[in-house]
């Protein structure tokens, strides 16, 4: 018998939603998605910049790419993006949840403020997004192909960080298992989930942290790089890559996994 493998990695034609998108990882898969034919909805605290981007990839990559504004560190937030993604789709084939928060101070220091922040944005509103949505991803669990949810950790939520970054370490571990538990109640009904953790990317997060004062463009990268088993920072095509590997049919049988894309920090440790 002849397998047919085409198509493997297609998301053709598929519908996703990318939290935290306006900017850093969440904008890099966003432009992946929108690259491969797929219809991408993103959604980020700050309606202007939410709809600049937004625009911006829809320019450049052909695609249909639509700007839903909410500040998803409140439940209120949370509610008012699953009711606009629900007055624009019946279904949901791909949601990322990538929206992230960060807060550094010295231990003895650590406000409660820092704690609550993360908590609520990094776990909080990752576990209440995707019930309100799972009426759409059900939905989209009942056709030829799974719903996919890729909940985005971190590496600090695999092994110890050198910033004082206490809740956003607890929060990305928080993560990771929250993502098996999601994977014990919900595959059975089609929708599949799994974390991502990335490490070093050129973000305005990690550009705060190595003291770029949260420049990405004209900074150098390639000297963050260097401390990088691989020699480098991650670029686009390495997140939505392995992004786009778990929503298609190559990734169908990859259930309640952690994968870290980070060029080795974690693997070669």
């Amino acid at each position: 018998m002849t397998e047919n493998f085409n198509n493997l990695f297609s998301i053709q034609g598929k519908t996703a939603l990318v939290t935290g998108g306006s900017r850093g990882i969440g904008e890099m898969i966003a432009a992946g998605f929108l690259a491969q034919g797929a219809k991408v909805y993103i959604s980020s605290r700050k309606a202007d910049v939410c709809q600049a981007t937004a625009q911006r990839l829809s320019q450049a990559y052909g695609g249909e790419c639509i700007a839903l504004p909410a500040d998803l560190s409140k439940l209120q937030g949370v509610e008012s993006l699953a009711a606009q993604l629900s007055a624009h789709e019946s279904k949901l084939d791909i949601l990322i949840n990538n929206a992230g928060a960060s807060w550094g101070a010295p231990l003895d220091q650590f406000p409660e403020v820092g704690w609550d922040k993360v908590m609520d944005t990094n776990v909080k509103g990752v576990f209440f997004l995707t019930q309100k949505l799972l009426p759409l991803l059900r939905a989209a669990g009942q056709g030829a192909s799974p719903a996919r949810v890729i909940n985005i950790g971190s590496i600090d939520g695999l092994k110890s960080s050198s910033f004082d970054a206490f809740s956003y370490g607890a929060s990305k571990a928080a993560v990771h298992h929250l993502t098996r538990f999601m994977a014990t109640h919900l595959t059975k009904e089609r929708i599949l989930f799994n974390a991502i953790a990335p490490g070093p990317f050129p973000t305005w997060m990690l550009s705060t942290g190595v003291g770029f004062g949260g420049e990405t463009e004209g900074v150098n990268w390639d000297q963050v790089g260097q401390a990088n088993p691989s020699g480098r920072v991650g670029t686009p095509q390495d997140i939505a890559g392995l992004a786009t590997f778990l929503c298609s049919r190559a990734g169908e049988f990859v259930v309640g996994q952690t994968i870290a894309c980070d060029g080795g920090v974690v693997g070669t440790a």
